[in-house]
């Protein structure tokens, strides 16, 4: 009960609520558990509810009919998805699927609406989360459809960098087969994108654990390729 309460205290939808209103949000809550691997909803689903993840580590994809995939996000702890049907009473957008085994809490949307209608405090926070992601989306596309391959991993290194408040080096939290499918590449691509960056001394790559040797060179690179 005390991980369900801080998850939603720590959650950005709802930074800066009263303990009642983190106790009534945590009352509609239901937590849910699922394996590796398994799907949480499918695209063209009822958008019946949002999830904010507890533990582990979520993938938003879209699946072609031939079965490629393109991820569009990644969440880990704390953050919410699958809110924006919770608005447009409309069918889930992506498909959701784990990446590693991962606790879950469900917001069922009626529930949910209701509670929002009298908690004006709580409408802004998720207003303010859906414009980040709003901007999120719109950097993607831009480096998906405007930059080549090199610049949108540059950019994504830095990215981490940022997140994981490491600003000289960063850990890759999925493989470089998710990470390539993020990027809009294929992992051969990207291999080969890794080891001409670290013969130019952008990177230093041990594994999951890569080092950012020229920062500057780094930002260069993602913003002019």
């Amino acid at each position: 009960m005390t991980e369900i309460i801080g998850t939603i205290a720590n959650s950005p939808l709802f930074n800066g609520l009263s303990d009642l209103q983190l106790r009534d949000i945590q009352e509609i809550a239901i937590p849910r558990r699922y394996g590796k691997g398994e799907t949480i909803f499918s695209e063209g689903d009822a958008g019946d509810g949002f999830y904010i993840v507890i533990e582990g580590k979520i993938k938003i994809c879209k699946i072609a009919a031939d079965g490629k995939e393109q991820i569009l996000h990644i969440f880990g702890p704390g953050e919410p998805f699958g809110e924006v049907p919770v608005f447009s009473g409309r069918p889930f957008p992506a498909t959701a699927q784990t990446l590693s085994k991962a606790n879950l809490l469900f917001l069922p949307r009626t529930a949910f609406v209701e509670l929002i209608s009298g908690n004006p405090s709580l409408a802004l926070s998720m207003l303010a989360v859906l414009s980040k992601r709003l901007r999120q989306f719109t950097v993607q596309i831009e480096n998906l459809s405007l930059k080549e391959v090199p610049a949108r991993l540059a950019s994504y290194l830095l990215y981490l960098a940022r997140e994981q408040e490491t600003p000289g080096e960063v850990t890759l939290e999925i493989s470089k087969g998710q990470l390539a499918s993020l990027l809009g590449t294929i992992p051969e691509t990207l291999s080969r994108i890794f080891a001409r960056m670290s013969s130019m001394q952008l990177i230093e790559v041990n594994n999951r654990q890569i080092r950012l040797i020229n920062i500057p060179g780094l930002e260069e690179l993602a913003e002019n390729g």
